[in-house]
C-alpha cells in the first residue's frame, strides 16, 4: 500500500523530527498537485494502464505512491504496471526494488537490459553520458510498452525538471522550450504523461525521506557535476533564496505564453497582421511598464515560508 505519513510517525525518528515538517500538509499539497495536473492535462482516462517508469530515484517513487492512492479514490478505473530497466551498471543492488514492488502488491515489470556497456563503450571517460543513456533507455521503455499493452507511460519529472529544461534550451540551444506535461513519443506510438509536473523538487525530497522509499543512486551519469544541469539547478537555488517566489513566477509564465509578442514568425503569423475598426485584445503593449504581479497566492505564499523555515534550520 502507498506510504501514509503522519506527524506521529516522524516523531518516532530523530532525523526526520529535525525537520520540524508538516507531512500531513506536505502530502495533501502533493496529491493535490498530481490531481490537478492529472486533470488540467487529461494526463490519464478512464481503462488507461499507466506504465509507471521506475528509476530508484526520490521522483519517480513519489509518483508511483501518490498514484497509487489516486487510483483508489479516482472516479475512474485505471490500472498501474511498475516498469524498472535495469542497466547492469556495476554494483547495482537488483533485490532492492522486486522487494519493494513485492511489499506494494503492486503489479510490476524489471527489465534487463545492458545499456551501461553500451555507453561506456561508446562515450569517452568524463564526457556526457546522458544523451546516449537517455536515448537508449527512452526506445526500450517505448518497446515494453508496447508489449505490457500500456496507454500511458508515466515519468517522474517535476516543477523544477521544467524549468531547468527550459534554461538548458533557451542557454545552450537557442530555443524556448521546456518539457512538455503530456506528449506524443518520438515514434509516435504512445501516450508520454508528467504527473509530478506541479509538484516543486524541494517537496518530493522531504516526503520521500519521510517516507524511507529504498533510493537507488545513478552512479552512471550522477557524479558528473560539471553538467549544465547543475549549474542552471544552482542558479535557480540561488534565485529562490534571494528572490522567494521567483521560481512560481517563473513557472507560471510557462502557462501564460504571449505569441504575437515573441518573436517566432512560424508560431504566429505577422505578416497576415492589419489594422481593424475595434480595439485589439492583445494590441501593442510593447511600450507600456510591464505589469509585475508581486502577490503570490496563499498556496506560494505558505510553500515559500516553509522553504524559508526550512532553508535556516
Amino acid at each position: 500500500m502507498s506510504a501514509n505519513i503522519s506527524s506521529a510517525d516522524v516523531a518516532n525518528s530523530p532525523s526526520q523530527s529535525k525537520q520540524k515538517y508538516n507531512l500531513n500538509k506536505l502530502q495533501k499539497r502533493l496529491r493535490r498537485n498530481v490531481g490537478k495536473a492529472i486533470a488540467d492535462f487529461g494526463m490519464i482516462e478512464h481503462n488507461d494502464k499507466v506504465m509507471v517508469c521506475l528509476s530508484g530515484g526520490k521522483d519517480s517513487y513519489t509518483m508511483l505512491d501518490i498514484l497509487m492512492f489516486l487510483k483508489k479514490i479516482a472516479p475512474i478505473h485505471f490500472d498501474i504496471v511498475a516498469v524498472n530497466l535495469d542497466q547492469k551498471q556495476p554494483g547495482f543492488p537488483e533485490h532492492v526494488l522486486p522487494q519493494y514492488l513485492d511489499s506494494l502488491g503492486v503489479e510490476y515489470k524489471i527489465v534487463e537490459e545492458d545499456t551501461y556497456s553500451i555507453v561506456k563503450d561508446k562515450i569517452p571517460e568524463g564526457k556526457t553520458t546522458c544523451s546516449l543513456c537517455s536515448r537508449l533507455r527512452r526506445g526500450i521503455l517505448y518497446r515494453t510498452a508496447k508489449e505490457l499493452g500500456a496507454t500511458k507511460i508515466a515519468l517522474g519529472h517535476h516543477r523544477d525538471d521544467m524549468l531547468e529544461t527550459f534554461f538548458l534550451n533557451m542557454f545552450h540551444g537557442g530555443k524556448l522550450k521546456s518539457m512538455p506535461p503530456k506528449l506524443v513519443s518520438d515514434n509516435g506510438e504512445h501516450i508520454v504523461i508528467r504527473p509530478l509536473a506541479y509538484c516543486n523538487e524541494k517537496d518530493i525530497i522531504k516526503y520521500s525521506e519521510a517516507a524511507e522509499f529504498p533510493i537507488i543512486p545513478c552512479n552512471l551519469c550522477g557524479s558528473q557535476e560539471n553538467l549544465q544541469r547543475q549549474n542552471i539547478k544552482a542558479m535557480l537555488q540561488d534565485w529562490n533564496r534571494r528572490f522567494p517566489g521567483r521560481i512560481e513566477s517563473m513557472f507560471r509564465a510557462l502557462q501564460n505564453v504571449a505569441p504575437s509578442h515573441l518573436v517566432d514568425k512560424n508560431l504566429y503569423d505577422f505578416k497576415s497582421i492589419k489594422t481593424q475598426d475595434a480595439p485589439v485584445a492583445d494590441g501593442d503593449i510593447g511600450f507600456d511598464p510591464p505589469s509585475f504581479d508581486t502577490q503570490p497566492t496563499a498556496e506560494e505564499e505558505n510553500d515559500i515560508h516553509i522553504v524559508n523555515m526550512t532553508e535556516a534550520k
